[in-house]
């Protein structure tokens, strides 16, 4: 099992995606956080034009900052899922892998894990990126640049349990729709227009506002526990969800969106005819 770990990660490291996903994680790490950080420290986000570094406690801020290009984080984190199977099928490999290791339980075991290690890996990079664009802010406008440590450390952490599970919901789409266009075009579709289009409507409907607090991009804010501390209703001025879930549950909500994926591109793998 280690063996066919190992090549999974090889596979993954002499391509050129894995420098170029590394490098976009970490630059745009560093440009949301600058950027969308200069509107928290700087902007005029509350109702009466005070900036919010000087509304939200410093470890509030910190959060914000440093999570800021997590949106885009999360979606890149799904593009390599889709890739780490999509491109055995798109480059008919997955017929050498399968004939090497005829048992494909195994196979997908390995994908699993190394896909788990590499969405984490690039989720080091980008909160390298965040800690730079965002820490340069913070100190040059004289703010704590890493304030409670243990609380804010936590969500830094948080942040790379996400981006691996974000990995492994792509996974499973790449799974289901063997063909990689395809398969990128409606994964993204759906991760940054449909789903947060779809959760807005259901805030106008009565007794369904609840749903959407079950989707994966409110469970992936929810799990960072960005708002902590915060009136509610600044909240969600700057773009909570009402009456979010506990850190902990959206975290297992976006634990079961993952499994369930990885279960159903087990199961597929397990079945399909390869060509």
């Amino acid at each position: 099992m280690t063996a066919l770990i190992r090549t999974e990660l090889r596979k993954y490291a002499t391509t050129r995606l894995a420098w170029g996903m590394a490098l976009a994680m970490f630059l745009l790490g560093a440009i949301f956080s600058g950027g969308f950080g200069a509107l928290y420290v700087y902007g005029s986000l509350t109702p009466d034009g005070t900036p919010v570094s000087e509304v939200v406690p410093p470890l509030v801020l910190a959060r914000l900052v440093y999570t800021a290009g997590i949106q885009v984080a999360y979606l890149l984190a799904l593009i390599i899922g889709v890739l780490s199977i999509g491109q055995e099928f798109r480059h008919k490999t997955i017929s050498g892998t399968f004939l090497a290791t005829p048992r494909r339980g195994r196979v997908v075991a390995a994908k699993v894990v190394a896909l788990v290690v590499v969405g984490a890996l690039n989720g080091v990079v980008h909160l390298l990126g965040c800690l730079l664009g965002g820490g340069v802010l913070l100190a040059l406008s004289d703010l704590p640049v890493f304030p409670e440590p243990a609380e804010l450390g936590r969500t830094l952490l948080l942040v790379l349990l996400v981006l691996a599970l974000w990995a492994l919901i792509g996974f499973g789409v790449g799974v289901l729709i063997p063909n990689q266009v395809a398969a990128l075009s409606i994964a993204v579709a759906a991760a940054w227009i449909v789903e947060p289009l779809l959760g807005f409507g259901l805030t106008f409907l009565d007794g369904a506002e609840w749903l959407a607090k079950y989707f994966p991009s409110q469970a992936t804010t929810a799990t960072l526990d960005l708002f902590t501390g915060v009136d509610p209703e600044f909240a969600r001025t700057l773009g909570g969800a009402e009456d979010p879930l506990a850190w902990w549950t959206a975290a297992l909500v976006l634990l079961g969106y993952a499994a369930v994926m990885t279960v159903v591109g087990w199961l597929l793998t397990r079945s399909r005819d390869i060509a």
